[in-house]
């Protein structure tokens, strides 16, 4: 019985495969048969949409190219460099400028990070989109998004995180110092960075001696506020300011306050604007303070104040571009 059945069983196997293997085959001549039927322009298009697809895909939750618009993170960072952020390190957004995917991880101090410019205005979210789609699938070679002169908006910025919640910073003459949650006292920012081995450099261009005609500037602006001439050797020493290609807002406006705070001490508006150039500024929880390495040429938290944990987009990982006359691929750090 055993030896009758044996057989039968090794014939309808044989059947079975020789079934399944025509039907593979049928199908992969019809698809081939398709394939050679297909429009070439319409296959042309179905595989730059697949590969569109993918570097969107890529670019939205893994990595995104950048080109580096200005010099505000010199000498870290140069004009024109074409550097990869790693965006799942602090969640990825959903979609461009729509929510974000959780992460356990957020922006560290000296993190090198970037975020929506908060001083930045939209020309709606259809064209946002679409200026980011466009930015990705060109590995950051064409912006859409330009002002009158032709330049690029900046709608994202690049610095290096500096300030963490619950820190307070103060600026004397271009040099910050901070002061840490918890803590009484201030150190300035060269010496905690020299004390954990961070090596990179803070760029600056205002001359020590270039703060005299700045503050000028200031108190002769204040003089003006309160309608009054300026005195001469006010004026004399603020035309000095002239020479200086990045004048320091701050060091400028701490003077002009200065002067009408002591002008008019009963005006409670001075003693306010005065208190944060002589206490600090304050980082709010669900905050990060980014500041450029080129103290002098950076619009940065010092303007605009600190952003918020959310809108922080990605951490710079790596310049893989120019690598020609000068090379200059590598980690940033």
């Amino acid at each position: 019985m055993s030896q009758n059945t044996h057989p039968d069983f090794f014939d309808r196997l044989q059947s079975l495969t020789e079934a399944w293997l025509t039907r593979r085959n049928r199908i992969r001549r019809i698809k081939k048969e398709k394939q050679r039927a297909k429009n070439p322009v319409l296959d042309w298009i179905e595989a730059f949409l697949w590969a569109a697809g993918m570097v969107l895909l890529i670019n939205q939750y893994l990595v995104q190219a950048y080109q580096i618009p200005s010099g505000s993170m010199i000498n870290t960072l140069e004009i024109g460099d074409h550097i990869f952020v790693n965006k799942i390190v602090y969640g990825p957004e959903l979609l461009p400028g729509l929510g974000k995917l959780p992460s356990p991880f957020k922006p560290g101090r000296n993190d090198i990070i970037i975020f929506e410019n908060p001083s930045y205005i939209s020309r709606g979210p259809a064209f946002d989109i679409a200026q980011r789609i466009i930015y990705m699938l060109t590995l950051s070679l064409v912006d859409i998004d330009r002002d009158e002169s032709g330049d690029p908006k900046p709608h994202f910025l690049i610095k290096r995180a500096v300030g963490m919640a619950g820190d307070r910073f103060i600026m004397e003459k271009g040099e910050m110092k901070l002061r840490f949650a918890g803590e009484d006292r201030w150190i300035d920012e060269r010496d905690y960075n020299k004390g954990r081995n961070w090596n990179h450099h803070i760029s600056r261009i205002i001359r020590p001696e270039e703060y005299a005609p700045l503050e000028a500037a200031g108190q002769a602006a204040a003089w003006s506020d309160l309608g009054l001439q300026i005195p001469e050797r006010l004026r004399s020493t603020a035309a000095g300011i002239r020479d200086i290609r990045f004048p320091d807002y701050l060091a400028h406006e701490k003077a002009r306050l200065e002067t009408l705070r002591g002008a008019a001490p009963q005006d409670k508006r001075y003693a306010m604007l005065l208190a944060r150039h002589r206490l600090g500024w304050y980082v709010n929880e669900g905050r990060v303070l980014p500041l450029g390495d080129n103290r002098d040429n950076s619009r940065d938290g010092r303007y605009f104040g600190p952003v918020k944990v959310s809108k922080v987009l990605g951490k710079g990982s790596l310049i893989y571009w120019p690598m020609l006359p000068k090379w200059r691929a590598g980690l940033i750090r």
